[in-house]
């Protein structure tokens, strides 16, 4: 349990030097550069270093330090649960950035920029993570110290399996955000981490189920196994098209390129309501006229000629 323990410790480190750098970063940056920059790559670097260190539980936990799946899918609930209490809103997600720009609710070159904070993010708590294991805390570091640098790859399945599951991840995900975006936060957020702890377990044995750009190429891409092109069909490739099926599914359109509802037929809220047409000339008569238009003639030809005699 050693092991757990020093893991638990680079958890809770982790958690608050990012709530520390989130607090420094809002105080001296303006507001803008802070949400689309800042806020992005802190963020980014938490989520990453708390995958890096999962995946050595994950990986080396049952054989190493005896630990079973239900201590490890609670302990990965109580860390998405953590990251999405603390983010500050952050993504974290390119998909998640570029479903914003899809659905216009964020520029081109703010979105561009949180794309680039995400990487900055990833790839440095890909290298502080690697600094901490090098100090070798605990036998699992000693052993993920070794085999860092002959790392497998996350893709255990085929290429076009792969796609599918993770795409299937991601619509699932972004459909579930995009259902839940305007509820309270303490409904949502552990939604979200039962979500993800449930796709991790049915999607993890053959692609640890990312559906993060960033946080795959971060994690995987630089493991032998696949090509550089099959990693990105896998785990870009399939998150966008399942991002962009969720957003169409939900919208019915995508707000950024498509005005007209493509999958829905829009009906008038307003309604015009139905009323009795107006009287026209012919129909304005009093009601004695009325009386005698439906008096049979012979009865009007008899009273005629008894007033002339």
């Amino acid at each position: 349990m050693a092991g757990l323990n020093v893991s638990l410790s680079f958890f809770f480190a982790t958690f608050a030097l990012c709530q520390g750098a989130r607090k420094v970063s809002k105080a001296l940056l303006p507001g803008g550069v802070y949400a689309s920059f800042a806020r992005e790559a802190v963020g980014a670097a938490q989520l990453g270093a708390c995958c890096l260190e999962m995946r050595v539980l994950v990986e080396l936990g049952p054989w190493a330090g005896g630990f079973g799946p239900d201590l490890l899918l609670t302990l990965l609930f109580l860390i998405v649960l953590a990251h999405g209490a603390t983010c500050d809103g952050a993504a974290a997600n390119p998909t998640m950035s570029l479903q914003e720009l899809l659905l216009a609710e964020a520029s081109l070159p703010c979105t561009l920029l949180t794309l680039v904070a995400q990487g900055l993010g990833m790839q440095a708590a890909r290298t502080l993570t690697r600094l901490y294991w090098a100090w070798e805390l605990s036998d699992l570091h000693v052993l993920q110290s070794l085999m860092d640098a002959h790392c497998s790859s996350a893709l255990h399945t085929s290429v076009p399996h792969g796609t599918l599951v993770e795409g299937a991840c991601a619509f699932f995900f972004h459909l579930t955000l995009l259902r839940f975006r305007n509820s309270l936060p303490i409904y949502r957020v552990p939604l979200v981490a039962l979500l993800v702890t449930i796709m991790a377990y049915t999607a993890g044995p053959f692609t640890s189920a990312f559906f993060n750009p960033a946080l795959a190429t971060s994690v995987t891409f630089h493991c032998s196994g696949h090509t550089l092109l099959e990693y990105m069909q896998v785990y870009w490739l399939g998150p966008l098209t399942g991002m962009v099926l969720a957003v169409l599914l939900y919208h019915g359109r995508l707000p950024r390129l498509f005005q007209r509802n493509l999958l829905y037929s829009q009906r008038n809220k307003y309604r015009t309501p139905r009323g009795k047409l107006a009287p026209g000339p012919r129909d304005t008569q009093t009601p004695a006229e009325g009386c005698r238009s439906r008096e049979p003639a012979w009865r009007r030809v008899g009273r005629q000629l008894l007033g002339s005699g």
